[in-house]
């Protein structure tokens, strides 16, 4: 037998242990499971190298310490906001969150999630327009900055806004920001220079542990918070860069959702942050004191969750909030995301919502940012337009929102994308709003964009050539793993 043989039969065995461990030890959902099998087939060894870096299983592990936020009684409060909406005793400020107490009540158990009420919200679709308001609440903060993104970039915007949180941290405001590392890849630690010297503090989620390699690369944090003295926070789809201007030539108008917050439910959206850069710092932890959650009056009369997810989750919590939502529309499903790549529980409610005759929409990019996920996400979009589902093509840019709204009444507004990324393996964070105006107004955002679009029929998808059907097929089989 010469070493060819030799060679090929000894990476067939390695192929038959890795499979096994896939299978047995990981237990993997079963299409994330063939999809992995069929990389180890077709990429021999190079695959399971493949698998180490993408597709480890983190649902075991314990990330975020809750123990410190027990010590506040926040405990307290999710038992007693769980017993009050066992007995139906709960006292809602707005008659039109009573109607989604079920919603509500899944979010509190399994994430968490406090409701809070008598908040106020306002709604950004234009970068400049959120960027104008974001620098002129850090000019004003006396306490605290708290900032997140997954992507931050230095470039003229990521550049005025580390000049304004330094001139800030040299003014004595506490600065911290916290982004990916993998969403801001080539961001040199010398840009945060000036604002260390100044007082401020810099943390990175999921660094690199070996230089140029990342085994974590595969699990994200794709969060975007902004939190101002404990009185004002940010949450959505914007990140840091020139990009969300409309400034990159590429993508032209950058059309995205983001919300900035008031009221009681500032305080969970601080947690987020604090959870976060507990777990990414060594030496500068964060405690939960008065100065990072000061009482706060009423705002308005918006009732709101703050939901998280993440690999470290035992249950995918925004897609469950998100098929909870779409099971009870009696009317209508308004969705934008950039990326549609969901799975069979995702794709079943709005299927059965569809033929069910409830007025089903979603809105996609005409650009693509990643061309497998572009053409995975048309494969699951004919699927949809066979029960009726309309599906809009935004041409006016790139639209990046992350939005759903049933029946003008309840919406959702964050940074999870409906695809198994975000369900998954990204670490997400998503507003669900049980506020009757909001929703209508997101509603109304909705119908402006379809002017900016056009509708795909199911006649012009069956049109589409041999080529990109090939494409969507081989994209659509490993959509579990994209």
């Amino acid at each position: 037998m010469d070493v060819f043989s030799l060679l090929m039969g000894f990476l067939f065995l390695l192929n038959v242990i890795f499979a096994s461990v896939i299978i047995f030890l990981e237990r993997k959902d079963a299409t994330s499971t063939w999809a992995w099998l069929m990389v180890l087939l077709f990429i021999p060894f190079l695959g399971f190298i493949l698998y180490l870096i993408l597709g480890q299983n983190m649902s075991r592990k314990r990330l975020f310490d809750w123990e410190d936020i027990k010590k506040i009684g926040i405990e307290n409060l999710i038992n007693e906001q769980i017993e009050s909406l066992r007995e139906q005793r709960f006292q809602f400020t707005d008659p039109n969150s009573r109607e989604y107490r079920d919603l509500i009540y899944m979010q509190l158990v399994n994430n968490d999630a406090l409701l809070t009420q008598d908040n106020a919200v306002d709604l950004f679709t234009d970068g400049a327009a959120k960027f104008q308001q974001l620098f002129e609440d850090i000019e004003k903060a006396t306490d605290h900055i708290h900032l997140q993104y997954y992507i931050l970039r230095y470039d003229s915007l990521g550049a005025k806004l580390l000049q304004a949180l330094t001139e800030k941290a040299k003014e004595g405001v506490k600065v911290r920001v916290l982004y990916d590392d993998m969403g801001s890849r080539g961001l040199s630690k010398k840009v945060f220079r000036p604002l260390l010297e100044a007082g401020g503090a810099v943390e990175i989620f999921f660094p690199k542990r070996i230089p140029l390699i990342n085994l974590r690369l595969n699990y994200r944090n794709h969060r975007k918070l902004v939190i101002i003295d404990g009185k004002i926070g940010y949450v959505g789809g914007f990140n840091i860069g020139d990009e969300y201007l409309g400034l990159n030539p590429k993508f032209g108008y950058w059309r995205d959702t983001h919300l900035r917050l008031q009221g009681q439910v500032v305080k969970a959206v601080q947690t987020r942050f604090i959870l976060d850069w507990n777990q990414a710092t060594h030496h500068h932890h964060v405690h939960y004191d008065k100065r990072y959650f000061p009482t706060l009056e009423p705002a308005g009369d918006l009732s709101a969750q703050i939901v998280s997810s993440g690999p470290d989750s035992e249950w995918e919590q925004i897609k469950n909030g998100y098929i909870k939502m779409i099971t009870s529309a009696k009317e209508s499903v308004y969705i934008q995301t950039p990326y549609f790549i969901p799975d069979q529980s995702l794709m079943d409610a709005l299927q059965i919502a569809a033929l069910s005759g409830k007025d089903v929409r979603i809105m996609i990019p005409d650009k693509p940012d990643h061309p497998f996920v572009y053409w995975a996400t048309l494969s699951h979009i004919g699927e949809l337009l066979k029960t009726g589902a309309r599906v809009f093509i935004y041409k006016n840019g790139f639209i990046h929102a992350k939005t759903i709204v049933v029946d003008g009444k309840v919406s959702s507004v964050g940074t999870a994308n409906i695809d198994v990324r975000s369900f998954r393996l990204n670490f997400e964070v998503n507003a669900f709003l049980y506020h009757q105006p909001t929703a209508q107004r997101l509603a109304m955002i909705y119908e402006q964009d379809m002017t900016h679009s056009n509708e795909l029929t199911l006649s012009e998808y069956k049109q589409r050539s041999l080529w990109i059907r090939f494409k969507e097929s081989i994209s659509h089989l490993l959509s579990p793993i994209l």
